[in-house]
């Protein structure tokens, strides 16, 4: 690349360890819990906005933020976020937040009061899967889900190999018939 040439910002390397941008270019994925979609049969899924701090906010742009103990509980009509970790932010001064404080998850009525009727089924729980920007603003993407067995979770791995095992087959099939 010569001097004073025009590179579109699209093409530009990135800067720093930020959030991954997703295939959609509106959602810049910060932390999903793989976890949960292992542990958990997601039945739906809700899309929140977060009430955040300033200082929080600048910690998830740079992509740092933890989701494996989080949950969320329905408190007197409103929804919260409990045990996400969003580390303190490396510039803050002395108004740098806590740590894994409960933050306010922004939800329709409607879905607060279905959440909250379906979680007290035995086995449903609420559990975030991801935090991401969309359109510049924090949002979290929660499920209602159902607790796994051992061995539902033994099947899911095992489907899942199985499914790996027959797309390596079919690469390899189509490799030799291309003579490569």
């Amino acid at each position: 690349m010569s001097k004073g040439m025009y590179v579109p910002k699209e093409s530009q390397p990135k800067q720093g360890g930020g959030a991954a941008k997703a295939k959609d270019g509106k959602r810049k994925i910060v932390a999903q819990n793989k976890k949960a979609r292992h542990d958990y049969a997601i039945i739906d899924t809700y899309e929140a906005g977060l009430v955040l701090t300033g200082t929080e906010v600048k910690s998830l742009r740079q992509g740092r933020a933890s989701l494996t103990d989080g949950f969320v509980q329905i408190d007197g009509n409103e929804a919260w976020l409990h045990n996400a970790h969003i580390p303190e932010y490396s510039q803050g001064t002395w108004t740098n937040h806590t740590v894994r404080r409960k933050r306010k998850l922004l939800l329709h009525r409607e879905e607060i009061d279905k959440l909250a009727s379906k979680s007290e089924e035995t086995g449903h729980t609420i559990v975030p899967l991801a935090l991401y920007f969309k359109d510049g603003r924090a949002k979290a993407e929660i499920a209602l889900a159902r607790g796994k067995k051992e061995y539902d979770k033994r099947q899911t791995l095992r489907e899942k190999q199985d499914r790996r095992e027959s797309d390596r087959a079919i690469a390899s099939a189509k490799r030799k018939q291309r003579g490569e």
